[in-house]
């Protein structure tokens, strides 16, 4: 029999904490409580924040957007402000789950429990998401990439909880892309997946281009040196193909029961290549 609290407000939720400083806190409870029900995770103690409606929400910042860490992805999904400056992120959200585990499951706790395979996780890497960390007495942000460590690690310390993500608008990017492969058409878990947005100029070249991978490494993976190759030449077969050449070449991903670490490499470039779909007659990106 665990103890179970659920605060409505930050000072009931800053009190439990302290009154109970070995309480797990969780939110929707989609990863958790299934880990704690194999046994992989347990605690007699525990805090649910779902009630905290100071965790929930989408505020427009001006040229930022804040994200309540405790908004579950179903209210993201149906949000406008998502929808219209993220694409990206509403793809990756539309193959996250069921309905019922999008109803439940929040984008705070996506991010902390910092699996490779989170659907989530590469679209807020290549948008450059920040989270907000917060204790008692302060707040702190930093970049995902710098938060989240390994498979189920992060920078948060046992007096802090992710309050919020902050998304910068990036207008400039045409392309919004995310797709991923699994095992079946629905309620997979992501063997491979690719989040790419482009900048692509009126004279139909790539200008700007940014990819992450998911399930390819302990983290969601990026390449610099593969995004280097795109600006200045068009979205066509022959360049993603140089570039998803050097991405076979670079990637050293895991190998596990789901799939193979050379099925795994060669469906990264493939993915990839999947962008020339976007291609309009004219040489414009498609969103």
């Amino acid at each position: 029999m665990s103890l179970v609290f659920l605060p409505k407000t930050m000072e009931d939720l800053w009190t439990l904490k302290s009154e109970h400083p070995e309480a797990v806190v969780y939110a929707g409870g989609t990863d958790f409580l299934v880990k704690r029900r194999l046994g992989l995770a347990d605690s007699s103690t525990l805090i649910c924040l779902e009630r905290l409606d100071t965790l929930k929400g989408v505020e427009d910042l001006g040229e930022e957007v804040w994200i309540g860490a405790a908004t579950t992805h179903s209210d993201l999904l149906g949000h406008s402000l998502i929808r219209i400056h993220f694409p990206i992120l509403t793809q990756a959200l539309q193959a996250l789950g069921s309905p019922l585990i999008r109803q439940m499951g929040t984008l705070g706790g996506n991010v902390v429990s910092a699996s490779p395979a989170g659907d989530t996780l590469p679209p807020l890497y290549v948008l450059g998401a920040e989270v907000e960390l917060q204790t008692l007495s302060q707040k702190r942000r930093i970049s995902i990439t710098d938060f989240i460590q390994g498979p189920g690690q992060t920078v948060l310390s046992g007096g802090e909880i992710l309050s919020g993500v902050y998304i910068r608008k990036q207008p400039e990017f045409t392309i919004h892309h995310f797709e991923k492969v699994g095992r079946r058409r629905a309620l997979a878990i992501a063997l491979v997946s690719l989040a790419a947005i482009m900048e692509i100029g009126s004279d139909g070249l790539i200008r700007k281009a940014r990819l992450a991978w998911g399930s390819m490494g302990p983290t969601v993976v990026t390449y610099p040196a593969a995004e280097e190759l795109l600006p200045g030449n068009p979205l066509c077969f022959e360049v993603l193909e140089k570039a998803a050449s050097q991405i076979r070449a670079m990637v050293s991903p895991i190998d596990d029961v789901r799939a193979s670490a050379e099925y795994r490499r060669q469906v990264a470039g493939n993915l990839l290549i999947r962008l020339m779909d976007h291609t309009l007659p004219d040489g414009r990106g498609l969103v």
